[in-house]
């Protein structure tokens, strides 16, 4: 039997839009049309950043740390750091050493006694403001070593732009679930489709759940069960 031999499928912008129009029963009839379908589809990656942890959005990332000084702003796109650890002698062989840092929360950096104790930083603050992530280190990074933050982070999903031709910024596995979330979404801005918004969102979580969870962490976990004596 005769194949392709090749694994390269894929659908651009247009496509993508085409086929979930065809899917919700509405017609694709005008240049608007198409605009408001490329903004179902921005407003439905959104939607996805929110639904927890996307393995093919995460990206390593380094920042130095400068003595004295605490916090420490990303770049806009980085969408929240996932583990992060501290760096001592980068690029030295034989004495690099990463150890681990615990990320707190507000309450507990607010309850930190005294914010400008300097130190080899174990604990780190994320203030996640609409512009940009700011890191708090504590304790403040002393002149006793170089320091430098490195992190997994979760980048914000690319957006979708204007020229039709474009691909959209997620793996082939998860277009399923991309055209029919957009159909869903085009469903319900079109009366005449109204009837079919409960079989479309069904559809729509079902595609989902398959790609989530075929993309999930793979790693064995095992957990140990402490146990205490009265």
């Amino acid at each position: 039997m005769a194949t392709s031999g090749t694994h390269v499928f894929t659908l651009d912008l247009s496509e993508i839009i085409e086929e979930a129009y065809e899917c919700s029963g509405v017609e694709f009839r005008s240049g608007y049309d198409y605009r408001s379908a490329r903004r179902s589809l921005d407003i439905l990656l959104l939607e996805w950043q929110n639904r927890g942890l996307n393995l093919w959005t995460l990206k390593e990332g380094s920042t130095t740390l400068v003595a004295g000084t605490a916090s420490y702003t990303l770049a806009a796109e980085r969408l929240d750091i996932i583990e992060g650890l501290i760096r001592l002698n980068d690029g030295v062989i034989g004495s690099q050493t990463d150890y681990t840092m615990k990320r707190i929360s507000i309450s507990s950096y607010a309850q930190l006694t005294n914010k400008l104790t300097q130190g080899r930083p174990t604990q780190y603050w994320i203030d996640r403001q609409p512009e940009a992530l700011t890191i708090y280190m504590w304790p403040v990074p002393d002149a006793q070593q170089s320091y430098k933050f490195n992190y997994y982070y979760m980048e914000k999903i690319e957006d979708t732009g204007k020229p039709a031709n474009l691909n959209v910024d997620v793996p082939s596995r998860y277009l399923p679930a991309l055209t029919a979330g957009l159909a869903y979404h085009l469903a319900r801005k079109n009366p005449t489709a109204f009837k079919a918004i409960e079989t479309l969102k069904a559809i729509y979580e079902e595609q989902w759940e398959l790609a989530s969870d075929a993309s999930r962490e793979k790693a064995s976990v095992r957990f140990v069960p402490r146990i205490y004596r009265v």
